[in-house]
C-alpha cells in the first residue's frame, strides 16, 4: 500500500440541524482502488461533494498530497488532479466521441472551450483523442454522436473525457449504476485498468463490483464510518451485515 494521498480529519457536515457527514476520518492511500458503500442516506454523496469542494465542511479538515485544501474552490481542487466523473464530466450530445473528448482536451491544456478555433489547430488533438477512446474501448464509436451512445458507452464516454483532464485520483460516483451486466463487467475491467497508475475513490451500489476490485471499503451509515478494511473482513462485520450487505443495495 502506498502513502496516504487523500485525508479527512473530523469531516462534519451539517443542514439546518441534520448532520449528514459526522466526524469521518477517512484516509485513502495512493494507487488503490477505495470504495465508500453504505445504505441510501449514509452520507456518501455528501462526503464527495465535501471532497471536490461543492460544499464546505461545517466542521473537520481535508488534506490532499499534503495539502490542506479545505477552504479551496472546487476549480482550483480539480486542478491538482483530484477530479470527480460521471456526475460533473457531460459530454455534448450533438457532437461525435471524439469531438467530446477533443473539446476536454483543450480543457486540459490550459484552453477555453473554444468552439471557434480553426479545424486544422483541433485536428491537432485527434490522435490524443482517438488513442483515449482506444484505451476506453471506444474505437468503433469514434464517429457516433454522444446522444446516439447506448448507455452503457456513453458512461464510458464520460470517462474518456474525464482522463482527458489527466488526473491524479478519480472519485467515481456509482459508475455502474443503471447498466446491463455485459457493461457492468467492461466498466470494472476499465476501472481495474485506469487505477493501475492513478489513485480511486468511488461509491458503488454493486457489491460484485466493490468486492472484485476494491483494495479498501469505507462502510458509512448515518453519516459516520461503520467499519473499514478489505471486502473479506468489512463483509464479516455483523454490524455492517445487517445495515448493508444483508439487505441488499441500500
Amino acid at each position: 500500500m502506498g502513502e496516504i494521498v487523500l485525508q479527512t480529519f473530523g469531516l462534519t457536515k451539517a443542514f439546518r440541524g441534520f448532520v449528514a457527514v459526522n466526524n469521518v476520518d477517512l484516509a485513502v492511500r495512493r494507487g488503490t482502488i477505495h470504495a465508500l458503500i453504505g445504505p441510501n442516506g449514509a452520507g456518501k454523496t455528501t462526503v464527495f461533494n465535501l471532497l471536490t469542494k461543492f460544499h464546505q465542511p461545517s466542521a473537520g479538515r481535508i488534506v490532499y498530497d499534503g495539502i490542506d485544501i479545505t477552504g479551496e474552490r472546487p476549480a482550483a481542487t480539480a486542478r491538482r488532479g483530484l477530479v470527480r466523473s460521471f456526475q460533473i464530466s457531460a459530454t455534448f450530445a450533438q457532437m461525435t466521441a471524439r469531438e467530446n473528448v477533443r473539446v476536454a482536451l483543450q480543457r486540459a491544456q490550459g484552453l477555453a472551450f473554444h468552439f471557434w478555433r480553426s479545424e486544422r489547430a483541433l485536428d491537432a488533438l485527434d490522435d490524443r483523442a482517438l488513442a483515449l477512446l482506444a484505451d476506453v474501448g471506444l474505437a468503433d464509436f469514434a464517429e457516433v454522436r454522444a446522444a446516439d451512445l447506448p448507455y452503457g458507452r456513453k458512461r464510458t464516454l464520460e470517462l474518456a473525457t474525464t482522463l482527458a483532464l489527466d488526473p491524479r485520483m478519480l472519485l467515481l460516483d456509482e459508475p455502474t449504476q443503471g447498466m446491463a451486466t455485459e457493461d457492468v463487467d467492461r466498466i470494472k475491467a476499465l476501472i481495474k485498468r485506469i487505477a493501475a497508475n492513478r489513485t480511486i475513490l468511488m461509491v458503488e451500489h454493486n457489491m460484485s463490483v466493490v468486492a472484485d476490485i476494491s483494495d479498501t471499503i469505507t462502510v458509512l451509515q448515518r453519516g459516520e464510518i461503520l467499519a473499514e478494511g478489505p471486502y473479506h473482513i468489512v463483509a464479516e462485520v455483523p454490524a455492517v451485515r445487517a445495515a448493508y450487505m444483508g439487505g441488499g443495495h441500500g
